[in-house]
């Protein structure tokens, strides 16, 4: 699903301004039969495109960098990292690269707390130092909270601007200018086969805003307000 370009070695202060959420992966994402693993494309409403997974963990974590509003962009296998162990030369191929809405940028690698081999931990290490080297932030992330993860994923549904059906949409942001009962909030806003659509589109952009998200399953009795930047 990407172009593929030429490959250039390069010192890792000269890719500082490297518009690496813009780069196709390094590597392909293939599945094949008696893989344990589970590679795939995610399409992020953050960039209009689809963005590669190697494993269901990593297309959870994709869900929720989608779902940040401080992300505007993503990129997967965005390059290789080289170094020497002092014995023999390794690479690492960071899972993700982002870039947030003030510029800044964040490498974020993925894997499940108790399945990190002495060589992950290495390769994080280094990957975290060479971050630190460009500017960017880094961070080695696991298993998700279950609960946010849930809602997120069902509100994932939700993401594609098709989901945004007007008037419903704004018929909402004015009912729910009063926090009130999801479910009563949409009855009240028109005809659920409408509004249910909108309604789970405008929580996925956080322009309504759904409480306890973290800690509560999203129901009919969820409280849903107005985001604190308001409409838009």
């Amino acid at each position: 699903m990407s172009p593929v370009r030429e490959r250039v070695r390069r010192p890792v202060l000269d890719c500082v301004t490297a518009l690496f959420e813009d780069a196709p992966p390094v590597r392909p994402f293939r599945w094949s039969r008696g893989e344990r693993h589970f590679p795939g494309w995610y399409w992020a409403a953050t960039t209009g495109r689809h963005v590669g997974f190697e494993s269901w963990l990593e297309r959870d974590r994709l869900v929720l960098m989608d779902f940040d509003p401080a992300v505007v962009g993503i990129g997967s296998q965005p390059f290789w990292l080289h170094w020497h162990d002092g014995e023999r030369e390794r690479r690492h191929a960071p899972d993700y690269f982002l870039r947030h809405a003030d510029g800044s940028a964040a490498v974020v690698d993925v894997r499940a707390d108790d399945r990190i081999a002495p060589q992950d931990a290495e390769a994080f290490t280094v990957t975290r130092l060479v971050c630190a080297q460009a500017g960017w932030g880094f961070k080695r992330v696991g298993a998700p909270a279950a609960v946010l993860l849930a809602n997120t994923r069902w509100l994932s549904r939700y993401r594609h601007p098709r989901c945004l059906r007007r008037p419903a949409a704004d018929r909402l942001l004015e009912v729910f200018s009063e926090p009130g009962p999801l479910m009563t909030g949409a009855d009240a806003a028109g005809d659920r086969l409408a509004t249910l659509p909108a309604l789970f589109h405008l929580l996925w952009r956080q322009e309504l805003v759904a409480t306890e998200l973290e800690e509560e399953l999203l129901g009919p009795r969820t409280v849903v307000r107005l985001s604190a930047g308001g409409a838009g």
